[in-house]
């Protein structure tokens, strides 16, 4: 098998991957076809079948392991794979692993390494609501470490959304540990923990990694601070003050509206928690970037929406 992230224009290639999407459509002159995505853990390839009745195009669907035939074509900038030749692959024939991209750090220890993070909080009524969540919640636990932290962009793997959870969590304790005149550790700590966990319900779980009904009608941030609320309210006592400050924090996370934060940071832990948040995404686009760039290659890799500029690695 050939991954995707080294397929070339000009090539046959003949291999297992997974169907991502599949869709009919129609061209202008009224012919039929097929838009496919096909996907393994190096990322995704846009495909179609062009004479979709033809002989060696048997039936699959979305999320099936299809064997594939097919040449690889450049159009409008993207690489594209004709298929000639398709067939449901057996479940003997493939492995998952191949398919689903995974953090390449160990996703028990971070586990483990974010719990004592939550240890590390005090105030018992925000140590009691992470407790509620990463704790007890044992299916909340179980798809938090499952799922990936976007789409795409950045952290777009299993066990994404832990690892950035956890980097952001450790920029904020970075800044409490250095601004303790200005900074409620214990709030800016619950705060990166829960600033994205409403991401396991806008996005679907691997392989579909997609948005949600309810994801695209809410999203994670509203998401976030709703789960916030409905933990604070099993918890006797918890201050009113205190669940809109930690709401808010979630709800301006992303720092300016155009971003879609509902709230532009009014305390100093939001402040601190759009940095951490930012920073964290920014540097792990950068690294996915560059993973398929030599450490001497100083080429520019062309314009980066996220960055809204042209990037390169810096000479050594």
């Amino acid at each position: 098998m050939k991954f995707i992230k080294d397929l070339r224009e000009g090539e046959r290639i003949q291999g297992i991957y997974l169907c991502k999407h599949k869709q009919s459509a129609v061209t202008k002159n009224g012919k039929s076809y097929e838009n496919v995505i096909l996907s393994d853990k190096s990322g995704n390839i846009d495909a179609k079948i062009w004479e979709p009745n033809s002989q060696g195009i048997e039936e699959f669907d979305k999320l099936d392991y299809i064997d594939i035939t097919g040449d690889v074509s450049a159009y409008q900038g993207s690489l594209q794979v004709s298929i000639k030749r398709v067939r449901v692959a057996g479940i003997e024939e493939y492995d998952p692993v191949n398919y689903l991209p995974v953090s390449s750090k160990n996703i028990d220890e971070m586990y483990q390494e974010l719990l004592q993070f939550i240890s590390s909080v005090k105030n018992p009524y925000l140590n009691t609501l992470l407790s509620l969540i990463f704790i007890q919640n044992t299916e909340f636990v179980r798809s938090f470490k499952a799922h990936s932290a976007a789409k795409s962009v950045h952290h777009g793997f299993v066990g994404g959304l832990l690892e950035h959870t956890l980097a952001v969590t450790k920029h904020c304790h970075y800044f409490a540990m250095t601004y303790p005149e200005v900074l409620n550790r214990d709030l800016l700590i619950t705060a990166a923990i829960c600033h994205d966990m409403g991401k396991v319900n806008e996005l679907s779980e691997f392989p579909m990694n997609d948005y949600t009904d309810e994801g695209q009608l809410l999203g994670h941030i509203v998401m976030g601070s709703e789960m916030v609320a409905k933990a604070a309210d099993r918890i006797k006592g918890f201050p009113k003050s205190l669940e809109s400050e930690l709401k808010h924090c979630i709800l301006a996370h992303h720092g300016e509206y155009e971003y879609g934060s509902p709230k532009k940071p009014a305390l100093a832990e939001a402040v601190v928690l759009n940095f951490a948040d930012n920073i964290d995404a920014k540097m792990e686009t950068l690294k996915e970037v560059f993973s398929t760039v030599s450490t001497n290659d100083l080429s520019w890799q062309g314009y980066n929406r996220f960055f809204e500029s042209n990037i390169r690695r810096s000479g050594n």
